[in-house]
């Protein structure tokens, strides 16, 4: 649909990880010019295994899904490129002659787009070492990871009401849950105490000393400056999230209270032109959970940049549409479609066709 010169692209996504990716994917099968810059890491990048994605077998890797998605979205057109965004504003600022759309800065490089979207995440803030490997032993997701330690010992890091109910829902797994302060204070409020004293929940106030892991790699003890040793097999830390929220800010976003970036039900944020999905946003945490944002973005973003059907007004103001305004499709987005598999009348179905005149 990159029909007007005024910009280099009709959406760029800043972020790259699941919710990030499945926007693009759907902005440019339904014709948008889409542009993905990404700077790389996140949580789903960090997964040893991939779990609670129907079709996506537990072997396969954050960095192997993430891989496949980018793959993807190139296929269908979409330009990829690894890469930190570092400003974002409306070209209306940027003195670029538009009313609308936004100037975005990546390096040395600045493009002109219709829409942004903010994929951008968050960071688990990791408490002090020493502590077991990263999905070995340590692990950020309670729905992703739970089923691992189905009636093994567990452990819950962290001083606030959120670790303590994270050590009593996992009683729901394991008879076997220790909630360690690490040496600091609790911080639950008494409700959450008079709870966590009626579960069959340990309390551990000594700083851990040592960890032990065995010959996989896995975790299994934790040493505490006291000199006791108590047997692990993984646990999760609560010690909060810091929001990648420095684009949203500088756009003057709304957020909500716990950090997070106000949208409506498809990503939609405070300021026209500008969506968030994925982990910045209110919800759970989870990969179909931020598939599925992507995806109700990426139909938004369509709906709202489309230029078919013209209404009655833009044809009392315009005109009926003319025949070389259609399809409105930028040249190459219409050439990679047509040589596409996935084409009505692509190379797959040649081939399907020569194989049955066979």
């Amino acid at each position: 649909m990159h029909t007007d010169e005024t910009y280099d692209y009709d959406v760029a996504v800043v972020g790259g990880g699941p919710a990030g990716l499945t926007t693009a994917l759907y902005s440019v099968r339904l014709g948008l010019d889409t542009l993905v810059v990404n700077r790389g890491g996140g949580r789903a990048a960090m997964m040893q295994d991939t779990h609670n994605v129907i079709g996506v077998t537990e072997d396969v890797t954050g960095n192997e899904f993430l891989q496949t998605a980018i793959e993807q979205v190139q296929d269908y057109g979409g330009e990829y490129r690894q890469g930190f965004v570092d400003d974002v504003q409306p070209l209306s600022d940027a003195d670029a002659g538009a009313d609308d759309g936004f100037r975005v800065t990546t390096g040395d490089e600045t493009v002109d787009v219709h829409s942004v979207v903010l994929a951008t995440g968050f960071s688990d803030v990791r408490p002090d070492p020493p502590l077991p490997r990263t999905g070995r032993g340590l692990h950020w997701c309670l729905h992703c990871d739970a089923y691992m330690f189905v009636d093994e010992p567990v452990f819950v890091m962290g001083t606030g009401d959120s670790a303590a109910y994270v050590a009593m829902i996992m009683l729901n797994f394991t008879d076997d849950v220790d909630l360690l302060t690490r040496g600091g204070e609790p911080e639950w409020s008494d409700d959450t105490d008079e709870m966590l004293s009626n579960h069959p929940v340990d309390v551990v106030t000594e700083e851990v000393a040592g960890i032990e892991n065995g010959d996989d790699g896995w975790l299994e003890a934790i040493e505490f400056e006291d000199g006791e040793v108590r047997e692990y097999r993984g646990g999760f830390p609560m010690y909060g999230s810091d929001y990648h929220a420095d684009l949203a800010d500088s756009l003057g976003l709304e957020r909500e209270d716990d950090g997070t970036v106000a949208v409506d039900d498809h990503g939609r944020t405070s300021v026209d032109g500008v969506y968030a999905v994925g982990d910045l946003t209110p919800g759970h945490n989870q990969i179909p959970v931020a598939m599925g944002e992507g995806a109700k973005a990426g139909i938004a973003i369509n709906m709202d940049l489309r230029a078919f059907p013209r209404d009655t007004d833009e044809i009392e103001e315009r005109g009926p549409v003319g025949e070389d305004e259609v399809p409105a499709m930028s040249p190459e987005l219409v050439e990679t479609a047509i040589a596409h598999e996935g084409h009505a009348g692509g190379p797959r179905r040649d081939a399907e066709a020569e194989a049955d005149d066979d």
